[in-house]
């Protein structure tokens, strides 16, 4: 059909009451092209208002309710045909509108007075004309632009009762979709009108030009012409056909009067100061005063028996020993007595225990070795645990629980792989746009770069590969998320996205360009006026310039600008930094074939993105992310790191090696080094770590890449601590007369043996009690350190003993360690090697750390959902209404509350209502809308008919009747039968309300009965960028589905143990900070009593001892988590775990010097700590921190943060702090609180330290048995 048109303005006007200006359809409008409904438009037809009867009437009254005044009294300007293609029209808007009865009223009387009202001439004029020729071949002119004069106040109450509707599936306002350019955010009542009346939307039939004006206003107006001014309705207000008020959820004014939340509590203060502070300072002046006091006063009786003591005559004993003082054993007490009964007992049987193992070293050595390797076999079954959920998240968390109800009833969360580029050196563009103005485009927003872009993303969508799991050829459509068709997806079905989509990924749409005439001036226009209109209408299915392209992406959905574009403030999309490219895959459990099939895929991506990166055209730099990335990451930080944990092995055992050896002199370097006794040290901790491993991958019990990296560290720790303070000790002691080398090293190891037992026995009882920890990662880490320590003091016990006596051997004989063959003539010293560490300590370091000064200085020294579980009755109106948010709901339902809560998102951290499918279902059984309509002939008769079957008669039915109060309510059996129906409609023009891709995944019902047994409401948090806003809104959410909770118990027929929850993907992760610090403490208190307790026993229950042993330890932990807070070292779970090794460490710088000076048989506290810090002190500085600090210093260099971190810093921390009040700090402890102590046991000979009145009283004696009467000293 060809059509000549005729376009005129009109150069006289009509404008009277009761007359029309244009009447009858007159067919469609040959100016549109690309409509998406067809533009019907009216025929010009200057006459009077027509009186509608009969079923005229009928449907006057349905589509225009406001201008009926009953059959018969009732003027129109509209025909049968008009009043169905207004109707037609009326009823997209309703879709989103109708949740809000007083809004779609007023939007359907402003379009009912331009085309229906009765004095439609004196509201309007006339301004563009067409010809059309009719289907009789008659030429009629039709009207196709007018102007209509509307009251302000009318327009804008109209505006103010729809500004606020919003679309549940978006959690957006529907105002956003009917304002074309300007969005939600910059909408005004002209701006709105504007779009409804611009034909080049697809949408309008005709080009309407809305005049605003202020009533009284006349300028502006023609002759005759009268603004319309009837009253709208404000959305709280019932409407005239009987709809109630809109809802608080689409209406601020029908929200009842919520209490607003009580303030956020003030900082703590005093005066002006922070009262934690003040509080801090006050305490810390106190206990510097008790200190002081206590200091003045140890001084001064310290002066005054000085003074006093006169020497007493010296007697002698029966044995000829010179004595001071006589005591009898009452004088002993009891913790003397245990001290010396535990110390007689241990050292003796550790004297037998090394004496027999150093004298039968080849039978020891194959004996543990075969030990070993049948507790390492087992790690032929070790099961890696990398999946950081099931590492950081207990199974039986609240977490993990509600994770577990959400993945069976729901798909997991879906799989993201993303890209976020930038071009830094791309400038910026200016772009003088016919509509939008002059535009200042970012670099990155360029064609060329937009090119680029979709050429990357077209070939990662390209990617193909065999799967033999799938058994064919799989591509991104076999596991990709495709909302809009799950079942059978193509390519463009899956869910990508990118800027590109805005043009549907067509190169010829980005190169698309079309002149285009506003307001008189005639411009091109181009991609940029396209994307600039899409990021501000999304959900637009075509744009308003000359291209008239859709937004939508190929997909089907739409492509939110905050997807596309990043690095912009406010909503400056065109000054983005950065383009997004994202897509997401369908995600399998890890037992799901298609599991595998997703990772390849992601792996593939990855590959692609790497090349790409590395090639030196590219325009971009950018970062990527795929599903996989995390797991990928720590494996592959970790392999790349293990050179460097090597090396920082390596490190250490050269240092063990050289420290250990004794040097004389230059001939007998290679006889006095200890390089195989330093790696048997090193062999031993490894054997001790895989039989840890071993065993527990028998039990099947899981291991982690952690445990990998912490427990070799902490064991050598412990190892190297022992192994110095056993091979010194038998360095320094000589050889007694007619004591075999066997007898000689049995010695040394009862001597030494008891505090390795202590420290050890401290450390396993500490991680084993560590395991009660319900964080997976601290459990197993304490597990496998429990029992990889207890196996190295075993294999110390034993096979070191052996290797150290076959050393022994080879030394005593003058041979050569490398070359055993080779001997040296040059004989041993006769002197025992004192090395170099313990002549410092005693000369300089002890005696300047413990004069009185110096002892005096040292002591002051996100979307997430809602989900429903079973119970809840959603098919009653009971139900319904504490569920929904729309017309007729309850003030405080389900989504309602949620909705309260978006208003104070800087406390509840929820920036968009929920997304109710219930809210939906009703707005789409609605007969406002033609969602749900039945069938009533052909072979689907009586069955679901979806709103785009285009056939007249055949879907003539719908779902459900009008009600009288606008206040839809299915029945029990209308919502079971339609509710599959509206979980299955795929979302169009026609419906948009279809719940196919939003919410056929939501709702879970029972296969027999039909009951909702699971379902979700999808809402969003506001941005949160740290563990702090992270835990935060994790704790709101659960405070919020409480709340929720609470109220929906209430409803009839519901259980108490029916309940709602919050879940997000990242709730897992961060659920440990919501009980960390309970759980920090916890843990490192379960470590603390069992050292404070194994001390006190082995030390003879020596309370004192064992309380300042405590007390140094606990200021390690407490100084490492002061540092921590310093160095930027977040408190998590593997904070934790180097906590809780921390403990262990410090046990190693604290309980050898501790039991040393317990032992010391020195006449006074400062002797016995001068003593124990030169003897024992330089064993633990050479023993734990220079074989720390060297291997800790590497781990510098490593690449990953985690280790950067949580390894080198971490444990570069500790050992410091462990050093400092290991040796500096408790020395001078001991010093001032220290136990006078009578408890030699090395050969029975003792200098007793005994308080007498008059002074101290010293003298070395023979101790007798303790059944003797009388003990003489």
């Amino acid at each position: 059909m060809s059509y000549f048109c005729l376009l005129k303005v009109l150069t006289s006007a009509q404008h009277e009451p009761g007359y029309c200006s244009f009447y009858e359809d007159c067919g469609l409008n040959p100016a549109v092209e690309g409509a998406l409904i067809p533009p019907r438009v009216p025929c010009k037809d200057y006459r009077k208002a027509v009186n509608v009867t009969g079923d005229h009437y009928e449907l006057f009254k349905s589509v225009c309710p406001m201008f009926a005044h009953g059959e018969g009294n009732t003027l129109a300007c509209c025909s049968i045909r008009q009043l169905t293609a207004l109707q037609s029209s009326l009823t997209l808007s309703k879709a989103v509108l109708i949740r809000c009865p007083s809004c779609a009223d007023n939007f359907a009387h402003i379009h009912c007075a331009t085309t229906c009202s009765p004095n439609q001439s004196q509201i309007l004029k006339i301004t563009k004309t067409a010809n059309i020729t009719q289907p009789t071949g008659i030429v009629k002119e039709a009207v196709v632009g007018y102007e209509a004069y509307i009251s302000t106040n009318f327009s804008d109450a109209s505006f103010r009762s729809c500004k606020n509707v919003r679309i549940p599936a978006t959690g957006g306002y529907a105002i956003a979709t009917m304002c074309g350019r300007y969005g939600s955010t910059l909408c005004t009542p002209q701006r709105w009108l504007d779009f409804q009346g611009d034909s080049s939307n697809g949408l309008a039939p005709l080009d309407i030009n809305f005049k605003l004006l202020s009533d009284g206003q006349t300028a502006g107006l023609p002759p005759g012409a009268v603004l319309f001014a009837d009253k709208a309705l404000n959305c709280n207000e019932t409407t005239p056909t009987g709809g109630e008020a809109c809802s608080c959820q689409d209406c601020e004014q029908s929200c009842p009067a919520v209490p607003q939340p009580p303030p956020l509590p003030k900082p703590f203060m005093i005066g002006r100061l922070d009262g934690v502070l003040v509080i801090s300072i006050t305490i810390f002046s106190c206990i510097f005063f008790l200190i002081m006091c206590y200091v003045v006063l140890e001084c001064t009786t310290h002066i005054r028996k000085s003074k006093g003591t006169q020497k007493s005559k010296s007697t002698r004993d029966q044995n000829e020993n010179e004595i001071e003082h006589k005591i009898s054993p009452k004088d002993v007490t009891c913790s003397d007595k245990a001290s010396l009964a535990t110390q007689e007992f241990l050292g003796s049987l550790f004297q037998t225990w090394g004496t027999i193992m150093a004298r039968y070293p080849l039978i020891v050595l194959p004996v543990c070795l075969v030990v070993v390797l049948v507790f390492a076999v087992g790690i032929k079954d070790i099961e890696l645990t990398t999946d950081p959920v099931q590492l950081w998240s207990a199974p039986e968390s609240r977490a993990m629980r509600e994770k577990a109800f959400h993945d069976a009833h729901f798909d997991p969360f879906y799989r993201t792989n993303q890209l976020i580029l930038t071009a830094p050196d791309q400038p910026s563009h200016y772009y003088d746009s016919l509509l939008f103005g002059e535009q200042n485009f970012s670099g990155i927003i360029s064609k060329d770069l937009i090119i680029e872009l979709l050429e990357l993303q077209q070939k990662i969508q390209a990617i193909e590969f065999w799967s033999d799991d799938l058994n064919r050829t799989a591509s991104l459509k076999d596991v990709c998320y495709a909302p809009l068709n799950p079942d059978n997806p193509s390519l463009t079905d899956c869910a990508v996205n990118s800027l590109p989509q805005y043009f549907q990924n067509s190169i010829d749409n980005l190169n698309a360009k079309a002149n285009m005439t506003e307001l008189g001036v005639t411009k091109e226009v181009d991609w940029r006026d396209h994307f600039i209109y899409c990021v501000n209408s999304p959900l637009s299915f075509k744009d308003i310039t000359a291209l008239g392209m859709s937004c939508m992406a190929d997909y089907g959905g739409p492509v939110f600008p905050f997807l596309a574009v990043g690095g912009y403030e406010n909503e400056g999309y065109i000054t983005a930094e950065a383009l997004i490219l994202t897509f997401s895959l369908n995600n399998y459990a890890r037992t799901d074939v298609k599991f595998k099939v997703a990772e390849e895929w992601e792996r593939r991506f990855l590959k692609i993105v790497q090349e790409y990166q590395k090639n030196p055209n590219t325009n971009f730099t950018f970062a990527y992310m795929a599903e996989r990335s995390l797991e990928d990451e720590i494996n592959r930080t970790t392999a790349e790191d293990i050179p460097i944990f090597m090396i920082s092995y390596a490190v250490i055992f050269l240092y063990i090696a050289v420290a250990l050896g004794e040097y004389s002199s230059c001939k007998r370097i290679l006889v006095d080094s200890k390089f195989l006794v330093g790696l048997g040290g090193i062999l031993v901790v490894g054997c001790s770590v895989i039989a840890s491993m071993g065993f527990y991958a028998w039990i099947g019990f899981p291991s982690s890449l952690i445990i990998l990296q912490v427990v070799p560290f902490l064991v050598l720790a412990v190892g190297a601590d022992n192994i110095f303070i056993f091979v010194l000790e038998y360095q320094r002691d000589m050889r007694r007369p007619g004591e075999t080398r066997e007898e000689h090293i049995g010695r040394v190891l009862g001597n030494v043996a008891p505090s390795m037992l202590l420290c050890s026995l401290s450390e396993c009882v500490c991680f084993f009690l560590g395991a009660l920890s319900t964080m997976p990662a601290v459990k197993s880490f304490a597990l496998y350190a429990a029992l990889a320590v207890f196996m190295d003091f075993i294999l110390q016990m034993t096979a070191f003993v052996a290797l150290l006596s076959l050393d022994a051997r080879r030394q005593d004989a003058n041979r050569c360690e490398i070359a055993c063959c080779v001997t040296v003539e040059t004989p041993r010293p006769s002197e025992p090697n004192q090395g170099i560490l313990l002549p410092l300590m005693k000369k300089y370091y002890a005696p300047a750390l413990l004069n009185p000064v110096s002892r005096v200085l040292v002591v002051l020294g996100v979307p997430t959902y809602f989900i429903t579980t079973k119970g809840f009755n959603f098919t009653s109106e009971e139900g319904i209404n504490a569920v929904c948010s729309s017309v007729g709901c309850d003030q405080f339902s389900f989504t309602q509350k949620i909705r309260y809560a978006t208003e104070y998102p800087e406390r509840s951290y929820m920036a968009i209502p929920a997304s109710s499918w219930v809210d939906d279902y009703i707005d789409w059984l609605n007969p406002g809308s033609k969602c749900c309509r039945i069938y009533t002939a052909g072979p689907n008769k009586d069955e679901f008919c979806p709103a785009n079957e285009t056939g007249l008669f055949t879907c003539a039915k719908k779902c459900m009747s009008i009600p009288e109060n606008g206040v839809l309510r299915p029945s029990v059996e209308d919502f079971n039968r339609f509710l599959p129906d509206f979980l299955s409609n795929r979302p169009d023009l026609q419906c948009p309300k279809g719940g196919l891709g939003a919410y056929d995944k939501a709702v879970v019902r029972d296969k027999e009965t039909g009951e909702i047994i699971a379902s979700r409401f999808m809402a969003y948090h506001t941005p949160l960028v740290n563990s702090q806003e992270f835990t935060g809104a994790l704790e709101k959410a659960r405070e919020l589905a409480h709340n929720i909770t609470l109220t929906m118990r209430n409803v009839t027929g519901t259980p108490q143990d029916f309940e709602v929850f919050p879940y997000t993907v990242t709730y897992v992760y961060y659920e440990q900070y919501l009980t960390i610090v309970n759980e920090g403490l916890f843990n490192i208190a379960v470590c603390l009593i069992p050292t404070f307790v194994v001390c006190c026993i082995l030390l003879g229950m020596d309370l004192r001892s064992g309380f300042l042993n405590l007390l140094t330890i606990v200021m390690i932990t407490v100084d490492t988590v002061g540092v921590m807070t310093l160095w930027g070292i977040d408190f998590n779970a593997v904070a934790l775990i180097n906590l809780v090794t921390a403990v262990g460490i410090s046990v190693e710088f604290v309980s050898h010097l501790t039991r040393s000076f317990a032992l010391s048989i020195r006449p006074t506290k400062v002797e016995r700590a001068k003593e124990a810090t030169a003897n024992m002190g330089s064993a633990v500085f050479a023993g734990v921190a220079m074989t720390n600090l060297p291997g800790i210093v590497v781990l510098a260099f490593a690449k990953a943060q985690l280790i950067q971190i949580f390894f080198f810093r971490l444990n570069l921390v500790i050992t410091l702090l462990g050093l400092v009040h290991g040796l500096v700090f408790l020395p001078v402890l001991l010093s001032f609180l220290g136990m006078y102590s009578c408890l030699n046991v090395q050969s029975l000979y003792t200098w007793c330290s005994i308080p007498k009145k008059g002074g101290i009283k010293h003298v070395r004696t023979r101790v007798g048995s303790m059944k003797d009467e009388n003990f003489y000293f």
